[in-house]
């Protein structure tokens, strides 16, 4: 529960602003770009410090590493909270950000240390994963209620008293565990996979923001790759290397990666289209869809401890993470069934789609977690969450893209001879651009405007979901050949890992 907390307020705090932007924008006056960087600070240093921080917690402490985030983050919350300019709450953000990458391997780390029974293990991480789901939507209601009732500061308030007991609470309940001969830390490493990480990630985004596929998007990618093959490179020739080459010596942990970050592309991607269909289609108030969004979060939350008992149970891994695949592939194939007046749809869509993925997540984190050292743990969550960032970020550009194309190829041939260029060049762009156009014109020029563009952008979701659909089967192909064979390798039985004593160390009660 201790550790539930802090991955708690790091998912929420992705969605968070979801609702405040408005009343800052109020308030503090942002450029479109510093807006932009409000938003996306915080992602950006999350993910650039992910291998960084689990690599020091794996080395110093992983309760130190904690503590030290919680500090972090309830004093960066404050600063958000009261920030009188773009450029304050830009940089209170980008803390936010460093005290989250240091918050989320460690609790996954912890996790592995703490549990050291499989079963035990596997349903701690199912529960851990159905948590890091349920924050984001938990994010974006709070942010409305919060916003309704108080001035936009308070949503980051939020984080305050839970990093407070956190605080409290850690040092007397959660032991300290760390490599007991981690030699040298190799730190030209730390700007390394940073410079590899930020110019991917952010040459995403800009591809989901653009709707577009640019120039300077593609060369920031490029850039981040080729830097990549630096750093892997790097890991692989050093003793003192940041993630050990051991990590993949393990015949589960490569796929793991692959795997979940596949599940994440599928997240995201679906969270693009329900999102705004709840709002610009259906013409939901903001707090209105926040609140039918929770709606398939029922499902999610059981879907993580019952995959994890079914392999308990005896059922082949391999089988139940492909199920997971299939089953959320079949809740891409129910949002490509939606019209343009479809909430129940969609809702079912989500919560069938959400329970498969977090059904994979849940088991593909143990298996990882599970298959590499207690000592390696933290470098093996760091790697984990960085691919969950990955995946992201490319749901979102590929999905995104992917309706985005079909939403303006259905508006140009519907609308493109009874508007103005200009008109029509707005109407293209979003269907927040073509309600704002529909409600310039007068009479039914204006709600036939509108119904194209909801009709639009519905054919657009239907068409990325059987993309996403296409994906997550070819996911489920992908699980079975890579993983049918792999063993229940448990890498904590074994008595070098075990914590050693006088290294700060301590084993739990039994």
């Amino acid at each position: 529960m201790v550790l539930m907390l802090p991955l708690l307020l790091v998912s929420m705090d992705v969605s968070v602003l979801y609702f405040a932007v408005p009343a800052i924008s109020r308030e503090l006056h942002p450029s479109s770009t510093q807006q932009l960087w409000i938003f996306d600070i915080y992602a950006f240093a999350l993910a650039g410090l992910l291998i960084t921080m689990g690599a020091l917690g794996d080395r110093f402490g992983r309760r130190k590493l904690l503590l030290f985030g919680a500090a972090a983050f309830g004093a960066a919350s404050v600063a958000a909270a009261y920030a009188q300019s773009a450029e304050m709450l830009i940089a209170a953000r980008a803390v936010l950000g460093i005290g989250g990458a240091t918050l989320m391997p460690s609790t996954m780390a912890l996790i592995r240390n703490l549990f050291l029974d499989e079963k035990q293990r596997a349903k701690a991480i199912a529960i851990w994963s159905s948590a890091m789901a349920g924050g984001v939507a938990l994010g974006s209601v709070l942010s409305g209620v919060m916003i309704e009732h108080f001035w936009w500061g308070s949503v980051f308030l939020i984080n305050v008293p839970a990093m407070v007991l956190l605080l409290a609470l850690v040092p007397l309940l959660v032991p300290e565990f760390k490599d007991p001969a981690p030699g040298a830390f190799d730190l030209p490493s730390v700007p390394l996979s940073m410079a590899a990480v930020l110019p991917v990630i952010y040459g995403l985004k800009r591809i989901a923001a653009d709707n577009a596929v640019g120039l300077i998007p593609v060369l920031s990618i490029v850039a981040g790759l080729a830097i990549g093959a630096v750093f892997v490179r790097r890991q692989r020739t050093r003793r003192d290397a940041m993630i050990s080459p051991e990590l993949f010596h393990h015949r589960g942990f490569g796929p793991s990666i692959a795997l979940n970050a596949l599940a994440t592309f599928a997240m995201m991607g679906s969270a693009y289209f329900t999102t705004q269909y709840l709002q610009s289609v259906l013409g939901k108030g903001a707090l209105e869809a926040a609140l039918w969004s929770l709606a398939p979060s029922v499902c999610v939350g059981i879907a993580g401890p019952a995959a994890a008992a079914a392999v308990q149970r005896g059922a082949n891994r391999a089988y139940v993470i492909g199920a997971g695949f299939a089953s959320a592939a079949i809740g891409y194939g129910i949002l490509a069934l939606a019209g343009t007046d479809a909430l129940w749809t969609v809702l079912i869509g989500a919560a069938v789609l959400a329970s498969g993925i977090v059904a994979v997540m849940s088991l593909v984190t143990d298996m990882a977690i599970g298959t590499v050292p207690p000592k390696r743990a933290g470098s093996a969550a760091a790697l984990l969450e960085t691919g969950q960032e990955f995946g992201g970020a490319m749901g979102m550009a590929v999905l995104g893209s992917v309706g985005t194309a079909v939403y303006r190829s259905d508006v140009k041939d519907s609308l493109g001879a009874g508007l103005p260029a200009d008109a029509l060049d707005q109407v293209r762009e979003t269907l927040g651009a073509a309600a704002g156009v529909a409600g310039s014109l007068k009479g039914r020029a204006g709600e036939h405007l509108l119904d194209a563009a909801r009709e639009a952008f519905t054919h657009g979701m239907r068409i990325a979901s059987g993309a996403g659909a296409v994906v997550l089967v070819a996911g489920a192909v992908l699980a079975l050949v890579t993983l049918r064979r792999v063993g229940a390798e448990n890498a904590g039985s074994t008595a070098e890992d075990a914590p050693s004593p006088g290294a700060d160390e301590a084993v739990p009660g039994r």
